[in-house]
């Protein structure tokens, strides 16, 4: 298939891989003879989850990225904005996941520049589908890739929150979901305190509570780290558009919670 710069795609994934693949392709790929054979530790970033609420979806993320046993960063960042409505939390291989949610970026400005009008939120969704599909090379190898994309769909006036495999399967949650090493342990949590409807306030205590209980069962999932001031990020998409969660209010909330806990603690 011939590529021409007077046939601009809509689809800019689709159009660095047609005319230069080996752009196209900054995650997958590798020599077929490579693939199967483990590579040596890369940084992995955990936990991210998602929560739909009255008003939308609260996405959050922990900070720490591990390297085998060891913290290889304390402050990186697993949740992107992807436009004005939807977000992207990462968790996987650090390197492919921060390039991953870069290059999902690229590919929704790229579109709704040609096209004069942005993706549906399930187009999104289904637009990073293919692009985690185009990673399963790479992660048979070990470089896995499994993000969270939630958005406010304007047309359903609702939160949406939607999961992957690694093959690139796409499947809607409908209240919750949390994947990485501490997934698990932040839907249970999740589990015990969601409910319809929840407020804002309310579904943004739940989140923090989860991310703190994935932390305490889980050694490759970051905490609320108090003297270096180092917070979970965290972003509300609602009809109005993405709101960033300043640390301020995170550590009013986390400095409550662990009141709370230390208060009811057994002696």
């Amino acid at each position: 298939m011939s590529f021409r710069l007077d046939q601009p795609d809509s689809s800019f994934y689709d159009m660095l891989n047609q005319g230069w693949p080996n752009l196209g392709k900054p995650f997958p790929g590798g020599p077929v003879e490579d693939q199967g054979k483990t590579l040596p530790f890369v940084p992995h970033g955990t936990t991210v989850l998602a929560l739909r609420y009255r008003d939308g979806v609260v996405m959050a993320g922990d900070r720490m990225a591990t390297e085998g046993y060891q913290v290889s960063a304390r402050r990186i960042e697993k949740v992107y904005r992807a436009d004005e409505f939807s977000a992207i939390a990462i968790s996987g291989a650090a390197g492919p996941s921060v390039e991953m949610a870069r290059l999902f970026q690229v590919e929704l400005e790229h579109y709704e520049k040609l096209e004069g009008f942005s993706l549906s939120t399930e187009g999104k969704a289904n637009k990073l589908s293919q692009m985690i599909k185009g990673n399963l090379p790479m992660a048979l190898q070990g470089l896995v890739v499994i993000p969270i994309f939630a958005g406010y769909d304007l047309r359903k006036k609702e939160g949406r929150i939607y999961k992957y495999d690694v093959t690139g399967g796409r499947y809607e949650e409908i209240d919750y979901y949390a994947t990485g090493s501490g997934g698990k342990d932040a839907r249970n949590t999740m589990k015990k305190y969601y409910k319809k409807d929840l407020p804002e306030d309310e579904a943004f205590k739940i989140a923090l509570e989860a991310l703190y209980d994935a932390s305490e069962e889980d050694i490759g999932t970051g905490g609320p780290d108090m003297i270096r001031e180092i917070y979970p990020t965290v972003k509300f998409m609602t009809g109005k558009g993405i709101i960033e969660v300043d640390d301020a209010r995170i550590k009013e909330t986390y400095s409550l919670i662990l009141g709370s806990r230390k208060k009811n603690a057994a002696p």
